[in-house]
């Protein structure tokens, strides 16, 4: 680890000198921070400076990262929570769960809602109980349901949804229920304000034009040299 930083007065240059120079370390460890209080620093010495940017190859993060502006990435590989924005697909990459010397790369499926779901099994009874984080969080009117009858022919019916809370089945052929269900919802953009809706196609040259309130997404996938896309619309003459 490197040793406290020592500010020498004698023969001092405060001209900002050039970095990206030296030995690259590749050991991930704490930033450093120097522990002298600024009143005791010795004012005939050279300010030091702070980073307002920083650039660097690689950074591993063992908790939270976060951006009060946009964070920009060529390729997003992990779980993404918002939008992403940009004229790329949207992959998530991950190592293969069995083979070692391969990875898997899946592309995360897009709509024009914030769609959520559940899915499971049920036997002998004709209730689907739903998450109950999902209270507050999801329009119930846009509530879904998908059924797949298990072992023999049930002729399966969402009877009712409960106060987006249950779903309630029914066989029409008065079997007894087995089967798999699949049930998708659309989040509220904003849990406060119902009102707010998504706005799927709107005019702009970049994602700052959004006629809607962009705090409410998190925008991703533009790259930090190049932001023309990487095809063009047909023109009306096309």
């Amino acid at each position: 680890m490197p040793e406290e930083f020592a500010p020498v007065a004698s023969g001092k240059d405060c001209d900002e000198k050039a970095g990206g120079w030296g030995v690259k370390s590749t050991a991930y460890e704490y930033i450093w921070k120097g522990d002298i209080d600024q009143s005791k620093y010795p004012a005939e010495a050279c300010p030091p400076r702070y980073h307002g940017n920083a650039k660097i190859d690689n950074l591993q993060v063992t908790a939270t990262i976060q951006a009060a502006g946009n964070v920009t990435a060529p390729t997003f590989i992990g779980a993404l929570t918002g939008v992403a924005s940009g004229n790329k697909l949207l992959p998530f990459d991950i190592p293969h769960v069995t083979q070692k010397g391969k990875r898997i790369r899946h592309i995360i499926a897009e709509g024009p809602e914030a769609g959520i779901y559940v899915r499971g099994k049920i036997k002998d009874t004709n209730v689907i109980e739903l998450p109950e984080y999902w209270d507050g969080l999801i329009d119930p009117e846009t509530i879904t349901v998908t059924l797949t009858q298990i072992g023999y022919s049930q002729d399966l019916i969402v009877e009712r949804i409960e106060w987006g809370k249950n779903v309630i089945i029914r066989s029409g052929v008065g079997a007894n229920i087995h089967c798999y269900y699949e049930v998708w919802a659309a989040r509220w953009l904003n849990p406060m304000n119902h009102e707010e809706k998504l706005i799927v196609v709107y005019d702009g040259e970049t994602p700052d034009d959004y006629p809607g309130d962009n705090k409410q997404f998190l925008i991703g996938g533009w790259d930090y040299d190049r932001r023309s896309p990487q095809w063009e619309p047909l023109d009306d003459q096309s």
